[in-house]
């Protein structure tokens, strides 16, 4: 059995929410198939959206968790597992915080935290005329 609860944390003005995922024996071959059509999506250079995502990370701990590899190992190759160019405009701000409280078959019960797993891009949204940056469509 695989039992995932996901603690999400975004941008600071929007409240942290929580997703569960629950897969019995019985479920592994639908979680294989949906985890198969996410990576066809990517394949086709078509981006993800914040659920897909999870469910990517989800995938690739639960692989790391039986592969053996330490917490450390698995929170330190997060970021590399999608790009801001895998997924949809807003999907790394929301996911800029993933606790994962993650428990694989019979082993212990982890808990995984990732900060910005998909980087977020640094820009402020300000008015041009508030930091004295100039119309360079202007002509005097």
């Amino acid at each position: 059995m695989i039992r995932i609860e996901a603690l999400i944390e975004g941008e600071p003005d929007v409240l942290p929410f929580t997703k569960l995922f629950e897969f019995k024996d019985e479920d592994k071959p639908i979680f294989r198939n949906v985890i198969e059509m996410v990576k066809d999506k990517l394949s086709r250079n078509l981006k993800l959206n914040t659920h897909e995502a999870l469910l990517v990370f989800c995938a690739y701990i639960i692989s790391e968790i039986r592969s053996g590899k330490l917490e450390l190992q698995i929170i330190c190759n997060s970021s590399k597992i999608l790009t801001r160019d895998n997924v949809l405009f807003g999907v790394p701000e929301t996911l800029r915080q993933i606790t994962f409280n993650i428990t694989v078959d019979n082993l212990p019960k982890k808990i995984i935290r990732f900060i910005e797993p998909i980087p977020t891009a640094n820009y402020i949204m300000v008015d041009s005329g508030a930091i004295g940056v100039t119309n360079c469509e202007k002509r005097s």
